[in-house]
């Protein structure tokens, strides 16, 4: 089903809707666009991503191996599959 199709299914399901109903459709559908608000990084998260993007770029990379090994110490209770 596309989009329009679907959008057209959900307003003739609206259409029938009692005024009791819809209401609650209503606030339920406002929450929900509500919610759906983008997340903002911070400037701290911003420029700890920045600064993981230039180690990466300046090749200062760790192998999957290192990253498992280094994980297992710090968390020794950590399972990994």
């Amino acid at each position: 089903m596309n989009t329009l199709e679907l959008k057209n299914k959900i307003i003739k399901q609206i259409d029938c809707l009692n005024k009791e109903d819809l209401e609650k459709v209503y606030n339920q559908l406002l929450e929900i666009l509500n919610s759906a608000n983008h997340y903002k990084l911070s400037d701290e998260e911003n420029e700890a991503i920045d600064s993981a993007l230039k180690v990466s770029e300046d090749g200062e990379t760790y192998t999957q191996n290192e990253v498992i090994f280094e994980a297992r110490n710090k968390f020794p209770n950590l399972k990994f599959k």
